[in-house]
């Protein structure tokens, strides 16, 4: 008789804690702890994944993309006479903007079009080109980059020629000074290199495949413990029957 009136006031308080909180839900707190068991428990499929990337990656950097070859030269900017002071060609952002537009202006380009007989049109060619200037220097620096070596130091050895000659037109003061032109043996390669598209699709594969084991794991709702009674329900377990496994 005593045992079935605690019973009775048992079931009283959870039926009072329901009626207390009809509508509030139970919020799923994610244990890092356990999501890292998931990923160890799954480390086999996690490794297949990232080997499926690295591979999938590595078959697209041999299949698709094209070797990427950069030609530079340099010239160095002075001034005899008295209509540029060196102050003035200190190359601060305003000089060096002046500068990179006469070295890739439609009148330069076109030119250098016109000389190697190249396909394209100067917007095209523009886009191949980039001009810079070193920090506290009289240097510009060229760089043509292309996907034929050839093709790439030719560019950049005509277009400093002919921007030279330009900038004389303009400016009006001493020819810039040559201090390198593009040599078949200082073209850079600046193709991307195989290992980082095997580093890179074998990290997506495994991040691929660690989101869907993450979203398993915090949508899977059902109880397995009496831990997770006690925590997702917020209820006392009053008995449990036990599993052999013979």
């Amino acid at each position: 008789m005593e045992q079935k009136t605690i019973t009775i006031e048992q079931n009283k308080e959870i039926s009072q804690v329901k009626r207390n909180k009809p509508n509030q839900t139970v919020e799923q707190e994610i244990d890092l702890v356990e999501l890292f068991f998931v990923l160890l428990h799954h480390w086999k499929s996690l490794l297949l994944s990232f080997l499926i990337g690295a591979t999938v990656f590595g078959a697209y950097h041999n299949m698709m993309v094209k070797p990427v070859y950069t030609a530079s030269t340099e010239l160095y900017i002075t001034s005899t006479d008295s209509v540029i002071s060196l102050q003035d060609l200190q190359l601060g952002s305003a000089p060096t903007a002046d500068y990179q537009s006469i070295i890739t202006s439609r009148a330069v380009l076109n030119k250098v079009i016109d000389d190697l007989q190249l396909n394209t049109d100067y917007k095209g060619l523009r886009k191949l080109i980039s001009v810079t200037n070193p920090t506290g220097t009289h240097i510009i620096q060229t760089k043509v980059s292309t996907n034929n070596l050839a093709l790439s130091r030719d560019i950049a050895n005509d277009l400093l020629v002919v921007s030279i000659d330009r900038i004389f037109q303009i400016v009006g003061t001493s020819e810039p000074t040559i201090i390198d032109y593009a040599e078949a043996q200082a073209v850079e390669d600046a193709t991307p290199g195989l290992l980082r598209y095997l580093i890179i699709g074998g990290m997506i594969g495994f991040l691929l495949v660690a989101a869907v084991l993450f979203a398993e794991t915090i949508m899977n709702r059902a109880l397995k413990t009496e831990d997770d009674i006690e925590k997702y329900l917020q209820l006392p377990v009053l008995s449990a029957v036990p599993y052999y496994n013979e």
